[in-house]
């Protein structure tokens, strides 16, 4: 048989344990008989484009691990979303250099160009076996249980809502905090993952799976205000009204739009200025307060899951078992995350039309009946994906002192 030559890239947002999946390729592909060649795609597809690679089997594993525990992408990404023609010049590239085994390690867009990269080898009869390895912190990839990455952002999101609380316990108001996610509201669901007593915050939470009401919302913030002396408010940054349009481009006069024509959501703030901005001038409440998350839950380096990373690694090696030694009759596919039992996991390596540019939203046993709040399904679902060693809030004991000028 001719050699191997792998080569593996990385796309879209970075994530805290996107590297774990690449380092995972690196060092089983290394264990394979008959591997000649292990690189990596600097930038993602643009840089097979580019044929920017660098030579993987030269690093250390030393390095490599340390690398693995490393947040963000160590080989760099891009935003590039290939067509048919983008993926015609990919595999000429892949071609030229005698690749063999590709794995693209990504969300959706990644799923799908992994996909017609793999259509175009069968086209051609060229022995190319094409792996998608998953990766979102929106956890919004079909038939898996969850994605890597997502864990790590959620538990970064349960923290920070669980410190907002506590700042908003001690000066109450109204806090909003702007979560990522266009279509679904996993990442902001996380957020009731901070809660530990009936009357913390969040006390509202609003998804993209359910149709967001401006006057709903308002009273909604009212009722917990008046019940509380205070409210927390979770937001996806994908709130939508009936028609689908966006929240923020509903209230906000211009806003930027990305490379793909969609409004420009993360990390601009304007959603949750917005928001601040309608509850303070309708409501009246002077103490009002909003921060957006943006890009602070992807790769945030204090605060990553152990099971995240773990499972993050292991679809990297599962990928290359697969792609070797196959999998239902399949060395080509996406590799997909199955529970099982009370908390352990197996992987499956699934058709790559199957997931291929496909969104997966939160199921309606997540969210409460009143669309504002999740359900302990949810938290039996997320909690153990969070791994060990989640910080803890306590209270003072109210063993009030009796008054003495002011008894009335």
């Amino acid at each position: 048989m001719p050699p191997s030559k792998i080569l593996v890239t990385q796309g879209g947002g970075p994530t805290a344990v996107i590297n774990q999946s690449m380092v995972g390729v690196v060092l089983e592909a290394r264990r394979q008989a008959g591997v000649s060649a292990v690189y990596g795609a600097r930038h993602g597809v643009r840089g097979i484009l580019n044929e920017d690679f660098v030579d993987l089997a030269q690093e250390t594993s030393h390095n490599l691990e340390l690398v693995a525990q490393t947040p963000s992408s160590a080989l760099g990404s891009t935003r590039d979303k290939p067509d048919a023609a983008y993926c015609h010049k990919i595999f000429q590239v892949l071609q030229a250099h005698g690749i063999t085994h590709f794995f693209n390690i990504g969300g959706n867009d990644s799923s799908d160009s992994t996909r017609i990269i793999s259509e175009e080898a069968a086209a051609a009869n060229y022995p190319l076996r094409c792996i998608h390895i998953p990766k979102t912190i929106d956890n919004d990839l079909v038939l898996n249980d969850h994605t890597p990455g997502f864990a790590s952002a959620a538990r970064f999101v349960a923290q920070a809502f669980a410190g907002a609380n506590l700042d908003n316990a001690a000066l109450p108001g109204v806090y909003v905090g702007v979560v990522m996610g266009r279509h679904a509201g996993f990442l902001t669901a996380a957020s009731a993952l901070g809660k530990k007593f009936p009357d913390d915050g969040p006390h509202l939470i609003y998804l993209p799976e359910r149709v967001f009401e401006l006057e709903r919302f308002l009273a909604d913030v009212k009722t917990m205000f008046d019940r509380h002396g205070r409210c927390v408010i979770a937001v996806s940054e994908g709130i939508h009204d009936a028609s689908g349009q966006p929240i923020a481009a509903q209230l906000a006069k211009d806003l930027e739009r990305d490379a793909h024509g969609n409004v420009q959501l993360s990390g601009n703030g304007a959603l949750a200025d917005l928001l601040c901005e309608e509850i303070k001038s309708r409501l009246g409440i002077k103490r009002v307060r909003g921060d957006t998350f943006g890009y602070l839950q992807r790769s945030f380096i204090g605060c990553v899951s152990d099971v995240d990373q773990r499972e993050a690694r292991e679809v990297g090696e599962k990928a290359v078992q697969f792609a070797f030694h196959g999998a239902g009759g399949r060395s080509s596919g996406s590799v997909a995350i199955k529970r099982t039992g009370t908390y352990s996991v197996d992987y499956e390596l699934l058709p790559l039309a199957d997931v291929a540019g496909k969104t997966r939203v939160m199921e309606d046993e997540f969210i409460s009946p009143c669309g504002t709040h999740v359900t302990d399904a949810f938290r039996l679902y997320l909690r153990p994906l969070l791994g060990s060693g989640m910080p803890d809030a306590f209270r003072l004991r109210p063993n009030a002192v009796p008054k003495i000028l002011n008894r009335g």
